[in-house]
């Protein structure tokens, strides 16, 4: 049994040696060609002076060097940190300043973004002392950067030297994930819990030899990563990136590359099926779908299954402090399983709703969804108190999440991180983007809550109190917004009150807010 990503690369490309690996336009490796790619892009992250557990940062979209590089740095025994590709400069220096990342992947020119002059250009970006080298996969290089191809070329052959030695205990990778107390968290986990975890993911799907994957999911997300080019390189499926999702990009890709497996949040597949021109395209190849991070419908379900040819259709339920993965939906099970629910544990892990006081609440009464088992992080990157309030004394990760958990042990998701909200299946945590609101010189307080939206599934609404003797516009805050956070991140409406509503103890009381916002949004 393979336990490390390193050793999951060398079956691969043992077992599955001649099979097309990774398509990515032009670029057609085989499994074995991907490998030999990784063990040159690992001789020069060895040589660069990266030693065994130092972090090695990618910012950059779905592409072929995404991968090589990331399975580059982790035979060179480096822990991975994906970096969102919608973050601004100072959100992306504060990653890297907290990892301690000594190396950085990225492009120059993805949708327009010239990362490179983004985190140069903030004053955070100017501070990172652990960061010695800035590598371009694609685009221009500029002043005291490298290409990707003369790093690679660095490092020499793919074979000869001995890389290090990767154990399954060993750090795969820290993934940064906000909190609801703002600042985002290193969650630390390990190839032993990455490898196991998705062995399990796939199995229950079904993805097997000579499916065709496209992965649509970002790679710096736990889904594109792991349960997308890991996945494929478990069950020697071919991995086919999309840098970014675009309905008609898709159609042609899903045609031209015969794809059978598509996972995506609901509104990916809402596209397709709501497509003016989808029946000039051949979409008799899917297979696979998987879905989550939203409501899922139950006639998107039935639609998937009759209009379009998907065999398997699951939904399931994870957050990065468990392995990406908790509950799943089974093979089998019916639409109305899928719709209205996560599924339940998977194999080897414990999961059970409890009250404020810890005690198990009755089948389908609400609680908070806490989870034991080997898919629990090791912990947020130097941060004890964290994960001390996250992982109690009895080894159970607290998630924050409300569900509902039935007869049958499928949990359903009712209320996701307490205040959190998904736009187009990114995770926007109120506590942050607030935090950012309140640099804004005219805002005194503010409260963020997410509303429905039809096509992202919800947006931000902000309500902001102005300072005193100061005005507030709302689309000057707007502006503001976009220049300092993630697109997904920044308030779609801002409305201008008086006063927020609070409590007895004085906590804004944000239900009240979420049905001023679902209002006005409509």
């Amino acid at each position: 049994m393979t336990t490390t990503i390193p050793a999951v690369l060398d079956h691969a490309a043992t077992a599955f040696g001649d099979r097309e690996g990774l398509v990515d336009g032009e670029v057609r490796l085989t499994f074995a060609q991907l490998r030999d790619h990784a063990h040159r892009a690992a001789r020069a992250v060895a040589r660069a002076g990266i030693a065994k557990g130092d972090r090695v940062a990618i910012w950059a979209p779905n592409i072929n060097e995404w991968v090589v590089a990331a399975l580059g740095a982790s035979c060179a025994g480096a822990a991975l940190v994906p970096l969102n590709t919608r973050f601004k400069g100072p959100e992306a220096a504060y990653v890297l300043r907290k990892s301690g990342a000594r190396v950085l992947f990225t492009v120059n020119g993805f949708l327009g973004n010239d990362y490179v002059s983004m985190l140069r250009g903030c004053d955070e970006g100017r501070d990172l002392p652990a960061l010695e080298r800035i590598v371009v996969m694609r685009g221009d290089d500029v002043d005291g950067t490298e290409t990707f191809t003369s790093f690679v070329d660095a490092g020499g052959a793919a074979t000869g030297g001995t890389l290090p030695d990767v154990g399954p205990d060993d750090v795969s990778d820290l993934i940064f994930t906000s909190g609801t107390t703002g600042r985002p968290k290193g969650v630390v986990t390990t190839h032993h819990q990455t490898v196991k975890v998705f062995e399990t993911w796939s199995e229950i799907v079904g993805l097997r030899e000579g499916d065709r994957y496209l992965i649509v999911n970002p790679f710096f997300h736990t889904f594109g990563y792991k349960a997308g080019f890991v996945a494929c390189l478990i069950r020697g499926a071919t991995i086919v990136p999309e840098a970014v999702f675009d309905v008609d990009a898709v159609l042609r890709k899903v045609e031209a590359e015969r794809i059978s497996m598509l996972p995506g949040p609901p509104t990916l597949y809402q596209s397709i099926l709501n497509h003016p021109e989808r029946e000039k395209y051949d979409l008799s190849t899917l297979r696979l779908a998987v879905t989550g991070a939203a409501p899922v419908p139950v006639e998107l379900i039935r639609r998937m299954r009759e209009e379009l040819t998907f065999e398997t259709i699951l939904t399931a339920y994870g957050l990065t402090e468990a392995t990406g993965t908790v509950t799943m939906c089974r093979q089998g099970d019916a639409p109305e399983v899928i719709s209205n629910s996560s599924g339940r544990a998977i194999p080897d892990v414990e999961v059970r709703i409890v009250d404020d006081a810890g005690n198990d609440v009755p089948t389908g009464e609400p609680g908070e969804i806490v989870v034991r088992g080997y898919n629990v992080m090791q912990g947020y990157f130097e941060d004890a108190d964290a994960t001390a309030r996250a992982i109690d004394a009895g080894g159970w990760l607290h998630t924050g999440d409300i569900g509902v958990m039935d007869a049958g042990g499928n949990v359903d998701i009712t209320d996701r991180k307490k205040d959190m909200f998904i736009v187009g299946g990114f995770n926007a945590y109120p506590a942050e983007i607030e935090g950012e609101l309140l640099r804004h010189p005219a805002i005194a307080q503010v409260a963020v809550v997410g509303a429905p939206d039809e096509r992202m599934g919800e947006v931000g609404v902000a309500f902001v109190v102005a300072r005193a003797g100061a005005t507030v516009d709302a689309d000057d805050v707007i502006a503001w917004a976009r220049e300092r956070m993630a697109n997904y991140k920044v308030p779609r409406r801002v409305e201008v009150v008086d006063a927020l509503p609070l409590n007895a103890s004085g906590k804004v009381l944000k239900f009240e807010l979420r049905e001023r916002a679902a209002t006005t949004m409509r």
